[in-house]
């Protein structure tokens, strides 16, 4: 039976929701195109303020990775946007050319920041937050400018200026309006909000219209309508968000401020449907993240052709992701003519709530300070509950004497998760029915906790609950995907002969069945240093920069840089360099910090031949591998110097060059005790003396500089180069992946590993290991690349990769 064609325009929260929730109801039912324009999977958006703000890396708030797209049959296009919709002939062209047919079609582009139309705003650092890519800007500026300007009071704007305080920035808001977050919030907790934001070293300019960005070629400050200004070398817009709506608006669909659509997501197009920020219900354009969800799953009961009553319309709730500053609104929070409100003021401990009444039932909620009554305020202005036998003060007091009561004595159609519209019935039941043991399982299992976070310690609360002891302990393995560490897994793939991830996710018992970013990279190295003859590497489980072998930069570009063994170059290496560099338009050439020349922001498409007409080989500068070795002049021409370093570390760099390693393994040679290329901190520093060679171990420079220790003294080149091979081999089989040298001789201890190294015997039988394991595959990628039309052609045509 031929499978209807469903195709997805945008890769974003709501859009990749609706497309779980069919995906739930009937795995088997379409065959699944998605189209998006940013370069990555599918992420949790509302956790870029945690990265912003240090508390989560990018990799974590992946939601859908790869695998996952893979695993269910699903067709991405990313990073080649939809630039045209036919509803007549039912295709989509796509910026890049492709042209999609499909049978059903939804909709959801999501929005973008709102950049003020004013003098300045093209200017170099003004930027939105919206993206990974706008994240990542703000995070890069922030290592290069002090002063930064944040237009805009609301939710985003607060969360985006404490991030740029945490990155070390001297911040200052700029809002329109007379206190914080209006919309969400009213005077008095807008104002409380400020004074604990203060404290946190945020600058406040209120009642400011900025009416010009001052600055030439970047940014230099604001202009504001009563003449007055302020220095600024970063600006971040956040005065809101507008739909995404040209797609629809050129192929004639209904588009007022958003797309138009029903009680059941239907456009006014014929199997055309919309959800998420871009969609228009009811007058209304929903922004969180709840109401979206509500939606998908109204969706995919109509696709996957189940009963549904249809989309009636969401009360949002929200809350501020900045520790020391809880707050939580809801509903309607402006007095009107039937709207009146009741109000609490703590001054000891800071705390404000207000309860928005109209005909004797709650429809707002303000509280800030102490938020442990949003569950019961949101209950009783859900359900509209009638509190008429409750006068002002009982009703905030009887509020209080229930405060503390736990999430188990909830009812259980009380919802838990807000985000998501999980129940604790629904936890609950889950928990019995599957079995479930841990918080990671619960969130897998339910959805319940994968968007903002905060419901997880109610979570927890509810296993231990109804487990008592029997709660699994928070993981303690590699990754959340399961308990076992390192030493677990390596062990089981030794006894039980696992060839493959997929072998070690299902035997070993993953939570995810697909891994996660952070294991499925690990996994595959476990399995090439165990099995490196049998094990097929799966270049796919790499790392983004492994795959296309060069570092990717924030902008999409990459980077070249030619192998230069122990920084050794020639008139004609330059003058090549020189050449290719001119005729693509390279927009920087730089000495490396390893003594290479790079090349950097280079298009993708352009690097296969760059690297034919460099006729240079790859210097693993990307890769969790053996990276060049850095030398000085040495012997032959520095006066100070005792040994060949030059000579030993060619010597070293050929013998190891493209052996993979659990992180990044660097090596320095000097001449001398002087040590000109810092041997003291790298993974293996050796340092020329009268009499030989002093031979360092496990120093890593970096965010944390760790000096390296000295291990032994050696007479002969020999002697170094070998000891190097054992100490490589022995980092490969007990080093967890992305463990630096350092950490993992602190974990082993140092005098254990030197004793290992240092044992003749053992020294041997490891170099032999890592010779028998890298035998055949020490290849440069970047000529079996050019030398394979079809990986060529995979991994570097625009739009794929």
């Amino acid at each position: 039976m031929t499978k209807e064609k469903l195709l997805l325009i945008g890769n974003g929260m709501a859009g990749v929701r609706t497309i779980e929730e069919i995906l739930e109801r009937n795995s088997h039912q379409y065959e699944i195109t998605i189209i998006g324009e940013e370069p990555y999977t599918n992420y949790n958006r509302i956790m870029l303020s945690n990265v912003l703000q240090k508390k989560m890396t990018v990799d974590e708030i992946v939601t859908n990775p790869l695998q996952w797209y893979e695993d269910n049959g699903i067709t991405l296009i990313h990073h080649d946007p939809a630039i045209r919709l036919d509803p007549q002939t039912k295709q989509v062209i796509t910026a890049e050319g492709q042209c999609i047919h499909y049978d059903k079609c939804i909709i959801a582009t999501g929005s973008r920041s709102f950049i003020l139309p004013i003098e300045g705003a093209e200017l170099a650092g003004v930027l939105g937050f919206r993206t990974i890519d706008d994240t990542l800007q703000m995070i890069e500026q922030a290592k290069q400018y002090k002063r930064a300007a944040v237009i805009g009071g609301g939710l985003l704007g607060l969360e985006a200026a404490k991030g740029l305080v945490d990155q070390g920035m001297e911040v200052t808001v700029v809002h329109l309006e007379k206190w914080l977050m209006e919309t969400q919030l009213n005077e008095p907790a807008g104002n409380l909000l400020k004074k604990d934001l203060e404290k946190q070293g945020i600058r406040f300019l209120m009642e400011k219209k900025t009416t010009r960005i001052l600055g030439t070629s970047r940014v230099e400050g604001l202009e504001f309508s009563d003449g007055s200004t302020l220095e600024a070398d970063l600006v971040i817009m956040a005065v809101g968000i507008r739909p995404v709506t040209g797609l629809a608006k050129d192929a004639g669909l209904h588009v007022e401020r958003g797309i138009v659509v029903d009680d059941f997501m239907t456009t006014s197009a014929a199997d055309v449907y919309a959800v998420g920020e871009c969609a228009q219900h009811n007058k209304t354009i929903y922004g969180l993240v709840a109401p979206l969800y509500e939606q998908g799953k109204v969706l995919a009961d109509l696709l996957a052709h189940r009963p549904t009553d249809g989309y009636k319309g969401s009360t949002v709730s929200t809350s501020l992701k900045v520790s020391g500053c809880d707050l939580f609104s809801a509903g309607i929070i402006r007095e009107s003519d039937d709207v009146k409100g009741i109000e609490a003021y703590n001054g000891l401990n800071n705390s404000y709530k207000k309860l928005f009444i109209r005909d004797n039932r709650i429809v707002g909620i303000v509280l800030y300070g102490d938020t442990s009554e949003e569950n019961r305020y949101y209950k009783m202005l859900r359900n509209g509950t009638d509190i008429a036998a409750l006068n002002p003060v009982t009703l905030l007091a009887a509020a209080d004497e229930e405060a503390g009561a736990s999430v188990a004595q909830w009812d259980d159609t009380d919802t838990v998760c807000g985000c998501n519209g999980v129940t604790k019935g629904t936890i609950v039941n889950a928990i019995h029915a599957q079995q479930l043991t841990s918080v990671a399982d619960v969130v897998r299992c339910t959805k319940a906790g994968n968007s903002c976070g905060k419901c997880k310690p109610m979570i927890g609360e509810l296993l231990s609950h109804v487990l008592g002891d029997k709660v699994a302990l928070a993981p303690t393995g590699i990754c959340g995907c399961t308990d076992l560490t390192r030493d677990d897994i390596v062990l089981q793939i030794h006894e039980k002969g696992l060839k493959t991830s997929k072998d070690v996710f299902r035997e070993l018992g993953f939570r995810n069945a697909e891994g996660c970013s952070k294991c499925r990279p690990a996994i595959n190295f476990y399995l090439n240093v165990t099995f490196p003859n049998e094990h097929q590497d799966e270049k796919e489980s790499r790392y983004v920069n492994e795959r296309m072998h060069g570092n990717i930069q924030k902008n999409g570009s990459f980077s070249v840089i030619p192998r230069m063994r122990g920084g050794k170059t020639t008139p004609q290496q330059l003058l090549k360099i020189a050449q290719v560099a001119e005729k693509y338009n390279v927009p920087l050439v730089k000495v490396t910090g390893s003594q290479r020349i790079g090349l950097y922001g280079v298009n993708k498409e352009d690097l296969p031949a760059m690297w034919e007409e460099l006729d240079m080989t790859s210097a693993s500068a990307y890769a969790k591998a053996v990276r060049s070795v850095k030398t000085c002049v040495g012997a032959n021409f520095c006066r100070f110097g005792t040994q060949d370093s030059m000579g030993l570390g060619i010597k070293l760099e050929e013998r190891y060059e493209y052996i993979d390693t659990p992180h990044k393994f660097k090596m320095g040679v000097s001449a001398c005790p002087r040590s000109c290329v810092e041997s003291g901190v790298k993974d293996f520093g050796v340092i020329g003396v009268e009499n030989g060679f002093q031979i360092y171990i496990g120093g890593n420079g970096g965010t944390e500089v760790k000096e390296a220790t000295l291990l032994t003294t050696v007479e002969t080149e020999q002697e170094v180069i070998d000891l190097c091979g054992a100490m490589l081999q022995y980092y490969r089989k007990t080093g967890n992946y992305a463990e630096r040298t350092a950490p993992w001789l602190e974990r082993l201890g140092f005098e254990h590993v030197k004793s290992v190294l240092l044992d003749p015997e053992q020294s041997k039988a490891l170099l032999a290991e890592l010779d028998a394991a890298v035998a055949g595959k020490r290849k440069d990628p970047w000529t079996e690349i050019r030398s394979n039309e079809h990986k060529e052609q995979e991994l570097y045509t625009v739009g794929r990769g």
